[in-house]
């Protein structure tokens, strides 16, 4: 885990939902980058926080986001892990997105491509090579 200081923002239908340079930027083996984002540096009036959970065996219970625009509703566009392993406890209580959930990602101006598959919330840039889990076939790396 590093602190990155790039900007990551953050749009769905016209709205920006996110602009931070305080993320907290978590690279996993087979993954590409995960950026965590500081509650302060998002539009949260947008975000409802689900029933849903998971467990990573090495940051411990994630918590999800719904995203909430007008009428319409995007499911699990986003997840929290509230009490973090200890060795994660820097990213307590900032949240990640999914790209493939939102329109658009971007980290400073470059559009990120959302990691293949749809368990895994990998951010891909040009300067990030692959392979990465999530494609068909990965599944046992």
């Amino acid at each position: 885990m590093e602190a990155f200081q790039k900007t990551i923002r953050i749009v769905h239908q016209g709205i920006t939902l996110v602009e931070s340079n305080r993320t907290k930027k978590i690279m996993e083996t087979s993954h590409p980058p995960v950026y965590y984002i500081p509650p302060d540096d998002i539009q949260m009036q947008y975000l409802q926080l689900t029933d849903e959970i998971s467990f990573c065996e090495f940051k411990g219970k994630a918590h999800y986001y719904h995203l909430q625009i007008g009428e319409q509703l995007f499911k699990d566009v986003a997840w929290v892990y509230l009490n973090p392993a200890p060795l994660f406890a820097e990213i307590k209580g900032y949240l990640a997105f999914y790209p493939r959930r939102v329109e658009a990602c971007f980290v400073d101006d470059e559009p990120v491509q959302s990691q293949e598959g749809d368990f895994y919330g990998g951010w891909v840039t040009a300067n990030i090579v692959g392979p990465f889990k999530g494609g068909q076939g990965t599944w046992g790396w």
